[in-house]
This record gives structure tokens, C-alpha cells and sequence, in this order.
């Protein structure tokens, strides 16, 4: 598998760097994935802080040093590390913005997610604020494309959360889209954080790469 890789920055201690779909972000020795090719492209160390599926495409930041990955998890832990994401998504919202909250199952046997009504043992509390922005027609199907920030990180959620309002996102045949895609159209295109250790505010943008965000004339991830 030939991987075009985008290294946005990186410096003595991180690393920026948009993995491409079909690229895990955690390391796999049998399977292409973002520390490999980032070691490759640095020439060091990678330590990864936080995750993307691998069907998802976008922006990551990776430690170069143990301190580095120490201190980027903690922000993580504390929500300084703000994710925005572009997807699309089957028919339109009712509401054109709003926040969703729903409690979460992840069954590891099935590797998937489910929304439940009560709190139990592996249950946790997921929430997400999305804007429309805009809609249109693909192969003969209405689809949104939605700006999201996640407020939680939990596996699947923007998945499970928005297919559990029958609004799955395209090509995520996993929780019910009939539209064919070799990818799902997620991509995590705006990346905000302080340096972990300058304080400097750092933001980043990508554009997704996935034919369907072709079918809206503006793809944008500006407030």
C-alpha cells in the first residue's frame, strides 16, 4: 500500500501530521499505520496520544519524547485538545445545530457501539456539538455535510451517535448507511492545542479527500 503522507509541523517535541484513510493510528507491524510512517519521516521517536479509526481520515498530533506525550495526554485528559470534524451524513438533521447527548456501549466481541438508556457497568456519557452546513444530492440520496466538535472521546461516537437518529454517515456500512463508499466520510479537519511546552496556540486545518465532500460546493472548516 503506497501512503502519501502530509506533515503539517513538528518540531524537537511533536509532531502534526494528517493520516490518511486506511492508515491505523496506533503502531501495527503487519499493517500501514501513522508511527511507522511517521518515524520514517522524522527520523525518531513516536509516541501516539490519541486515536482516529482507520476508515477515518485527518489531522493528529504525535509526541517525539516520553515528557512530550505525558504532557499532551493530560491535556487530552482535559479537554485543551480541541478536534473539529466535517462529515457527511444521510438525509438532514431536524435541527440544524444543536448538541447531542446519549449514553454509550462499546461491545469489544463485536467492535461496535450501542446507545442505552441507563447507566451500567462499561457505560459512558457521550456528548457532541454539530452544525449543518450545508446539503445535497448524491446518487440519487439527500446528504449533510456537518461540522462537528466533539465534547467526549469515545469509540465510534460521532457514528453511533448521529446513525442512532438514522442519519448514519455515508459509506459507514457498520451502523446502517446504504450508500457505497471505500472510505467513511469523516474527517477530523481542524486541530487546536497550546504547545505543550512554549504555550504557543496552534491551529491546523485539512480538507477531506473523500468524493462525496466533492458533491457540496463549499467545504469549509472555519467558524
Amino acid at each position: 500500500m503506497q501512503v502519501d503522507l502530509s506533515v503539517f509541523y513538528q518540531d524537537e517535541d511533536i509532531v502534526v501530521a494528517c493520516k490518511p484513510y486506511g492508515v491505523l493510528s496506533e503502531y501495527d507491524e503487519k499493517k500501514p499505520n501513522m508511527p511507522s510512517l511517521l518515524r520514517r519521516a522524522t527520523g525518531g521517536s513516536v509516541y501516539p496520544v490519541h486515536r482516529l479509526d482507520r476508515t477515518t481520515q485527518g489531522l493528529m498530533v504525535y509526541a517525539k519524547t516520553q515528557e512530550a506525550a505525558k504532557r499532551l495526554s493530560a491535556m487530552i485528559a482535559r479537554g485543551e485538545v480541541e478536534k473539529t470534524y466535517l462529515a457527511v451524513v444521510q438525509g438532514i438533521p431536524k435541527a440544524p445545530s444543536g448538541e447531542l447527548t446519549d449514553l454509550l456501549f462499546f461491545d469489544r466481541r463485536k467492535n461496535k457501539s450501542f446507545v442505552v438508556k441507563r447507566e451500567r457497568r462499561g457505560v459512558k456519557e457521550a456528548r457532541l456539538r454539530y452544525e449543518t452546513l450545508d446539503k445535497a444530492d448524491y446518487e440519487g440520496m439527500t446528504v449533510s455535510l456537518l461540522r462537528i466538535c466533539l465534547l467526549t472521546g469515545r469509540t465510534h461516537q460521532i457514528r453511533v451517535q448521529f446513525a442512532s437518529r438514522k442519519h448514519p454517515l455515508a459509506g459507514d456500512r457498520r451502523y446502517g448507511s446504504p450508500i457505497a463508499l471505500d472510505n467513511i466520510a469523516l474527517c477530523a479537519a481542524e486541530l487546536r492545542f497550546r504547545h505543550p511546552f512554549t504555550g504557543e496556540e496552534m491551529t491546523f486545518s485539512a480538507e477531506p479527500e473523500d468524493v462525496i465532500f466533492r458533491a457540496f460546493d463549499t467545504v469549509n472548516t472555519n467558524p
